[in-house]
């Protein structure tokens, strides 16, 4: 009989059985973490394919799966007092820029008061760092490329870019007043295998094999830092041991929009590169061995024409700069799509 590990750390991952939550709890468990998943397994996009995500995960030593919405005060709390998390990543949320113009309330539901009972868990539990999904849509009606953690980000253009603001200012207020280590990430538009359905990525696939056109908004003339899902979960596993210090040099006089007098940082993580939404197009093609029909329309509210990000920060910080071009990207995703459909 092999004995079973030691696990020395227990991470909580929240959204576990989504794109990102997926693959983190699944880099953690490879490299020896206790995995405790939570997901509430709502039906924004297809449940089966949260499923079989969840399947992958559930057949491995050390992970523990839990249904509950973070909306759920009660049961977070009972959730928190009955583990002993050495950090928690927070990658639940009600994404989507254009699902937030259709179904507004979902953002405050799960962005903000599922946020508040995170923070709660973590502020009354000891958690020693909590790490939260932000995004690059904060940056909102900002045109200078490319986007930095420097830059200002009071004006967002979608609700769901100010539920992910908001949580940055949440979690701000509480690594001041109560210590608790905190780091944003924003994530810059994230792709790949096991990817969501409502993503330009999966959307163009399915289209282009079923020879369907495919919706191309802005007219084509829109660009994208295209973040390749394997970047976005190393710099999450590197920031998770790098526990936010107070900046000695943060002055309220010059404030530094990344840093704080708290233990409080947020980073960019992105590719790096902005690349044409038609070369990205043409790049699928390319992998698919099929020609898109393309349908062009203008762009939808709440969109932005690029996003570009700067990730000097991170780079410092942690000693990693996302790389992974969109040719060999694609190609994965690709590769899995047609393994799993």
């Amino acid at each position: 009989m092999v004995a079973s590990p030691a696990f020395e750390n227990t991470a909580l991952v929240t959204g576990a059985a989504g794109f990102i939550g997926f693959h983190l709890s699944r880099r953690l468990l490879d490299e020896g973490w206790r995995v405790v998943g939570i997901d509430n397994l709502n039906d924004y996009y297809d449940p089966r394919l949260k499923q079989s995500r969840l399947e992958l995960l559930e057949g491995r030593e050390g992970f523990t799966f839990r249904r509950l919405d973070l909306g759920d005060r009660q049961g977070m709390e009972s959730l928190f007092a009955e583990n002993s998390f050495s950090v928690v990543v927070n990658l639940a949320a009600q994404a989507g820029v254009r699902y937030s113009i259709e179904n507004p309330h979902a953002y405050i539901d799960s962005n903000i008061v599922g946020f508040m009972n995170i923070l709660e868990g973590c502020r009354h539990n000891g958690v020693g760092h909590l790490v939260f999904a932000s995004s690059s849509s904060v940056y909102g009606a900002n045109t200078s490329y490319p986007f930095s953690v420097q830059h200002n980000v009071d004006h967002p253009v979608s609700l769901y870019a100010a539920s992910k603001k908001a949580n940055e200012l949440m979690a701000h207020s509480y690594s001041h007043l109560y210590g608790l280590p905190t780091t944003g990430l924003r994530f810059f538009t994230v792709y790949g295998p096991w990817g969501r359905p409502d993503m330009a990525l999966f959307l163009f696939t399915r289209a282009i094999l079923a020879g369907e056109p495919i919706n191309v908004f802005g007219h084509g003339a829109m660009r994208r830092d295209f973040t390749y899902i394997d970047d976005i979960i190393e710099g999450v596993v590197r920031v998770m041991p790098a526990v936010p210090t107070p900046d000695p040099t943060w002055s309220g006089d010059a404030p530094n929009p990344s840093t704080s007098a708290a233990p409080w940082r947020v980073f960019n993580i992105g590719n790096n590169d902005s690349v044409d939404l038609l070369r990205f197009i043409e790049v699928l093609e390319e992998a698919l061995g099929h020609k898109a029909e393309k349908n062009f329309l203008p762009m939808q509210p709440g969109d932005v024409r690029a996003t570009a990000a700067d990730v000097q920060a991170l780079s410092d910080a942690v000693g990693f700069h996302p790389g992974t071009p969109i040719e060999e990207g694609v190609r994965r995703f690709v590769k899995w799509y047609r393994e799993y459909y």
